[in-house]
């Protein structure tokens, strides 16, 4: 009979070249069958001394957990950084973060609150400031957006136009004095610079040719001198040519930039649409652009302010609202907003940042 008696499991090696389990003894004759009793054997030439039982594979399998584990052990250390740099990324973290909510390169929202008014609202409201121009015609208020830490601000060139003075109020409630830097009137843009500001909280600058109609926004100004007013809204149309004063100039000006405590003024918010004039009269010296129209509130005050999208970027610059009874009775008296908004796209101001730096437009 020659089948194998092996165990299951057992293995043969180099130095063990018949069976482990042969049911015969070998002293180097033939036999026929002198059983095996797991006795040494007696030293018969050419005998083979009993091997170890199972040694090699008890090696073999104490290596293997070990290196099993080992493996498993770097997989999780390169999973747990992998999931860490991710976390990291989605969260705005790194180097160049600044801020509790993660900025980099202007205030953006947190993944916990995006796509939320709140959020929005916390990430961006401290890079939106009152503005507070005097001229000889008397003040006007308005709003601005922060673009860089050391006091760089946007806002409509119909806020600053004429202004002997600018003070402008950051949401902590903290005063500076203002500088105009550059206006660009044909596209009612302007920019300003605080003076000895620096660590300042600074707006992202979207992309608003992603801006589509029905998209959720949130518009951030100080309307009548109520700074940090948040409303939110949808983006009701795009392209809409809207046509607003130039400048101050004349009695036509009186008050376009946002009318609030203006001598002469109560004329709030001049502008054509559609050819005709809305809030009073615009004046000969206008200009038109394309605007972004929604239905968020806006009201007197609200001008040079942020429209903003639910990741916290800023998609345009608030500057004309349509306000019925004022142009309806011309008593200049101040209407509430009847969701008619219109706001600067953000790319016309990044075409135009270069040349308000420059001083180029004034």
């Amino acid at each position: 009979m020659t089948e194998n008696l092996r165990p299951s499991g057992a293995h043969s090696t180099d130095q063990d070249p018949t069976p482990y389990a042969s049911p015969y003894a070998y002293d180097g004759t033939a036999h026929t069958g002198t059983a095996y009793d797991g006795t040494a054997y007696a030293g018969t030439a050419g005998g083979y001394p009993p091997p170890p039982p199972y040694a090699p594979t008890s090696r073999r399998r104490a290596k293997r957990p070990v290196a099993l584990l080992a493996a498993v052990a770097l997989a999780a250390g390169v999973i747990g950084g992998g999931t860490a740099t991710l976390v990291g990324q989605l969260n705005g973290g790194g180097s160049g973060a600044t801020g509790s909510g993660g900025a980099v390169n202007g205030t953006t929202v947190s993944q916990s609150s995006k796509g939320t008014v709140s959020g929005v609202a916390e990430a961006v409201s401290p890079a939106i400031v009152e503005i507070g121009a005097a001229s000889s015609a008397g003040r006007s208020t308005g709003s601005g957006v922060v673009i860089t830490g050391d006091g760089e601000i946007v806002t409509n060139n119909h806020v600053i136009s004429g202004a002997q003075q600018i003070q402008v109020t950051l949401s902590t409630g903290k005063t500076y004095t203002a500088d105009v830097v550059g206006t660009d009137p044909d596209k009612d843009l302007a920019l300003i610079k605080l003076r000895n500001a620096s660590g300042l909280k600074t707006a992202a600058l979207g992309d608003s040719s992603q801006v589509k109609v029905g998209d959720q926004v949130v518009a951030i100004g100080s309307p009548e001198g109520l700074t940090g007013t948040v409303t939110s809204g949808i983006v009701s149309a795009l392209d809409r040519d809207v046509t607003v004063a130039k400048d101050d100039s004349g009695s036509s000006g009186q008050g376009q930039g946002q009318g609030q405590d203006r001598q002469g003024g109560g004329q709030q918010w001049p502008f054509e649409f559609g050819g005709q004039q809305f809030n009073g009269d615009t004046g000969e010296e206008t200009t038109t652009y394309k605007a972004l129209q929604t239905d968020a509130s806006l009201n007197p005050g609200n001008s040079g302010g942020a429209l903003i999208n639910m990741d916290g970027e800023i998609i345009g610059i608030n500057s004309a609202m349509y306000a019925p009874s004022s142009s309806a009775s011309g008593s200049g008296s101040a209407a509430g907003s009847v969701g008619l908004g219109f706001a600067i796209p953000v790319n016309t101001l990044k075409a135009d940042l270069d040349t308000l730096r420059a001083g180029d437009g004034s």
